[in-house]
C-alpha cells in the first residue's frame, strides 16, 4: 500500500548569494537528500523503485498499475518562444516553478522532464539540468550517463542495424529451405493470413514468403546511432569488408535521441505497447513495395529485453528538494521532443488532486508545444491545463530587430543596453506563440525569465503585449537568481490558471485527413503561404499513403530558430512557402515526420565545443566546467 506524507516533508531551503554562480558550483554546493526520502514524500514505497546508487531511483511501472484508480492532479506544459542559440531559461524556469509550487506554496509537485543527450552536453547548448538555484541534482549523473536509458536506445537502435545488413547478407546466400530452417516465428506467419502452426504443413510458395524479406537496401530508412554530435558520420559506407563479397551500400548516423527508439520510449504507455511498438519499426520496403518491420526480422523480442529497464522512469530531485521524474529525451527540431507519457501518467497520480506535474516541450511552442498536443497527448488522453511559454527580454529584442546572438561571442550593445522599442517590434513572434498555443484550450501564461540587464520599462512592455495577445496573465520570474522564491507568482499565476481552465483539448488537425493536409494545417500555424513538396517527398507520401499509414500525426522536423525554414527569419514571418525536402515514418512511435528544407538529424560539434571546460577535480571527484 501507498503511505502518506506531508507535501513540504523534504523540503530545502536555499541560501542564494549574488552574483549567482556558475551552475556548477552552485550544484555541487548542495548535499542531495537521500533518494528514498523523495521517493517517501511521494508515498512511494520500496516496492515501487529500484535505487541506482543514493540519488537517484528507477520507479517501477507497478506504481502506476496500483494507482490506476486515483485521480489526476493539474497537468502543465512549458512552451517557449521562439529561441535564440544560448537558449531562454525554459528547463530553469520549469524547475523554478516546480520549487516555488512544492517548496513556498506547499503544493504536492512533481517535475516531468527529458534526459539529456551528450550531444548538446559537450557540443553548443551545454546540459539541460536547468540553471543557477532552479537545477536538478545531481547535475553531473543528470547530464552524463544517468541510469543507461541512452546506452540501452542505442545498443538497441545499433542491433536492429546489424541485423537488416546481416539478412541481406544471408538472403543473398542462402536457399529458402536453409533461411526457414533458421527462422520459425508466429508473428510473421500472422502477418501473411498463415494460421499453420507446422512448418512442414507450409507450401513451398509460403515457405518463400515466410522466409524472404528481399528487402529493398536503397529503400532502408534505419540508420545507426551515436550519442555524440559527430558531423563526419552523417554519410558513410557499410559492407567494405572482403567477408561481406562487396555488398557495400551507403548508410548514415544520427544521433541517438532521434532513434525511433527514443520516441517509441517516450509515447509508450505500457511494456506490452512497447514490444508492440517496437516490433511494428518499419526499417525499409521489399522489393515489391511492402514495408519490412523489426517484428519481420525477429527482432522485437529483443529490443524488448534491451529497453526493459529503460522504460521506468528515473526520480530525482530539485536543489530545493522537490522530486523530479527524468524520462526519455527525444530532440524537438529532429523528433517530438518531450518527456515520456509513463513519467507524466505516474506524476498525475502522485501528486493527486490539487497537485501539480509540470513537464517542458522543446524550443519554442512552434515546435514543442505543438507536438505535446497533437502527438504526446493523443496518444496519452491527458489534457493539460496551463501552457506556459517562457520569455526573455534578449529573446524579443533579437526578433524584433536586434543583431544575430551567437554562442560563444558576446553579446551586442543593443542586448545590455534599455531599448523598449526593439522589445515591441519583437513581441510579434510572442504574441503568435500566445495564438497557437491558446487555440489547444489551455489557459496560456507568458513567464518573463528575467536578466539582470531588463529594465522595468522592457519587462513591462511585454506584460502588456503578452496580454493584448490573450495570455491568462504574464508574470516576471526570478528563478535563475533566487530559486523557487523567484517563481512564487508564477506559481500562485499557475493555480488559477489551472482551477479556472474549463476547454477541452482541441487538436490542431483530424487523423482522418490526408498525410498534406496535415502538414499544411502545421504549416499554417507558422504562418506559412503554402507548402512545396520535392519529388522524393511526394514519392513518399504516395507510399505511405498506400501503405495504410495516412492516419497517423505528423511530426515536423524544422529549424527552432525561426517559424520558418530560414533560421534568420526572426519575428512572426508570413507569406513563406514551406519546403518539405523529405518525408520518413516512424510507424513503431506513432507518427509522419516530413523534413523541412535542410533539416539535419546528426548535429556537428561547433568551433569552441562545451568539452573545452568539462574536467575532474581528481582530489574531490567533483566534476568541474559542466553547463
Amino acid at each position: 500500500m501507498m503511505t502518506s506524507s506531508s507535501s513540504s516533508s523534504v523540503m530545502r531551503k536555499l541560501d542564494v548569494v549574488s552574483p549567482v554562480p556558475s551552475d556548477i558550483d552552485i550544484a555541487n554546493s548542495v548535499q542531495p537528500i537521500h533518494i528514498s526520502e523523495i521517493a517517501n514524500h511521494l508515498n512511494l514505497t520500496p516496492n515501487h523503485y529500484d535505487l541506482y546508487g543514493k540519488y537517484k531511483a528507477k520507479v517501477l511501472l507497478s506504481a502506476l498499475d496500483e494507482l490506476q484508480e486515483s485521480k489526476d492532479g493539474y497537468y502543465v506544459v512549458v512552451g517557449g518562444i521562439t529561441p535564440t542559440p544560448l537558449g531562454e531559461g525554459k528547463s530553469t524556469t520549469t524547475v523554478g516553478l516546480c520549487q516555488a509550487l512544492g517548496a513556498f506554496l506547499d503544493k504536492k509537485v512533481v517535475t516531468c522532464i527529458r534526459q539529456p543527450s551528450q550531444g548538446p552536453t559537450f557540443g553548443i547548448k551545454g546540459g539541460a539540468a536547468g540553471g543557477g538555484y532552479s537545477q536538478v541534482i545531481p547535475m553531473d549523473e543528470f547530464n552524463l550517463h544517468l541510469t543507461g536509458d541512452i546506452h540501452a536506445i542505442t545498443a538497441a537502435n545499433n542491433l536492429l542495424a546489424a541485423a537488416i545488413d546481416t539478412r541481406i547478407f544471408h538472403e543473398s546466400t542462402q536457399s529458402d529451405k536453409a533461411l526457414f530452417n533458421r527462422d520459425v516465428m508466429f508473428r510473421r506467419l500472422k502477418k501473411f493470413g498463415i494460421s499453420k502452426t507446422n512448418p512442414d504443413d507450409l507450401t513451398p510458395e509460403e515457405v518463400n514468403k515466410f522466409a524472404r524479406l528481399d528487402i529493398d537496401p536503397d529503400s532502408i530508412t534505419w540508420r545507426r546511432v551515436m550519442d555524440i554530435n559527430d558531423r563526419f558520420l552523417r554519410k558513410i559506407t557499410v559492407g567494405q569488408g572482403p567477408d561481406e563479397k562487396g555488398m557495400v551500400r551507403e548508410t548514415a548516423f544520427d544521433i541517438s535521441v532521434a532513434s525511433e527508439i527514443m520516441a517509441v520510449l517516450a509515447l509508450t504507455t505500457s511494456l506490452t505497447d512497447m514490444r508492440e511498438r517496437l516490433g511494428k519499426m518499419v526499417i525499409g520496403n521489399s522489393k515489391s513495395g511492402d514495408p519490412v518491420t523489426a517484428d519481420d526480422l525477429g527482432i522485437g523480442g529483443a529490443l524488448t529485453v534491451l529497453m526493459k529497464d529503460a522504460i521506468h522512469p528515473t526520480l530525482m530531485q530539485t536543489l530545493e528538494g522537490t522530486p523530479v521524474l527524468v524520462h526519455a529525451g527525444p530532440f524537438a527540431n529532429i523528433a517530438h521532443g518531450n518527456s515520456s507519457i509513463v513519467a507524466d501518467k505516474i506524476a498525475l497520480k502522485l501528486v493527486g488532486p490539487g497537485g501539480f506535474v509540470v513537464t517542458e516541450a522543446g524550443f519554442g511552442a512552434d515546435i514543442g508545444t505543438e507536438k505535446f498536443m497533437n502527438i504526446k497527448c493523443r496518444y496519452s488522453g491527458l489534457t493539460p491545463q496551463c501552457a506556459i511559454i517562457v520569455a526573455t527580454i534578449r529573446a524579443l529584442k533579437m526578433h524584433g530587430g536586434g543583431p544575430a546572438v551567437v554562442a560563444g561571442k558576446p553579446l551586442d550593445h543593443a542586448y545590455l543596453t534599455e531599448n523598449v522599442a526593439l522589445v515591441e517590434a519583437g513581441c510579434a513572434n510572442l504574441a503568435r506563440h500566445i495564438l497557437n498555443s491558446k487555440a489547444y484550450g489551455a489557459n496560456v501564461i507568458v513567464a518573463i525569465n528575467k536578466f539582470s540587464t531588463d529594465t522595468d520599462a522592457e519587462l513591462n512592455a511585454v506584460k502588456k503585449a503578452a496580454l493584448d495577445a490573450g495570455a491568462y496573465d504574464a508574470v516576471i520570474c526570478s528563478h535563475h537568481a533566487h530559486g523557487g522564491r523567484g517563481a512564487v507568482d508564477l506559481g500562485i499565476a499557475v493555480q488559477k490558471a489551472c482551477e479556472n481552465a474549463t476547454q477541452p483539448l482541441k487538436f490542431l488537425y483530424p487523423l482522418d485527413i490526408g498525410i498534406k493536409e496535415k502538414i499544411e494545417a502545421i504549416a499554417k500555424s507558422y504562418g506559412a503561404s503554402g507548402v512545396e513538396y520535392s519529388e522524393q517527398a511526394e514519392k513518399k507520401i504516395e507510399l505511405y499513403t498506400k501503405q495504410g499509414f495516412s492516419g497517423l500525426p505528423i511530426c515536423m522536423a524544422k529549424t527552432q530558430y525561426s517559424f520558418s525554414d530560414n533560421a534568420a527569419a526572426k519575428g512572426a514571418p508570413t507569406g513563406f512557402i514551406l519546403p518539405i525536402r523529405d518525408v520518413r515514418a516512424s510507424i513503431g512511435a506513432g507518427f509522419i515526420y516530413p523534413l523541412v528544407g535542410t533539416m539535419s538529424t546528426m548535429p556537428g560539434l561547433p568551433t569552441r565545443p562545451c568539452f573545452y571546460d568539462i574536467d575532474l577535480d581528481t582530489t574531490t571527484g567533483q566534476v568541474i566546467g559542466l553547463s
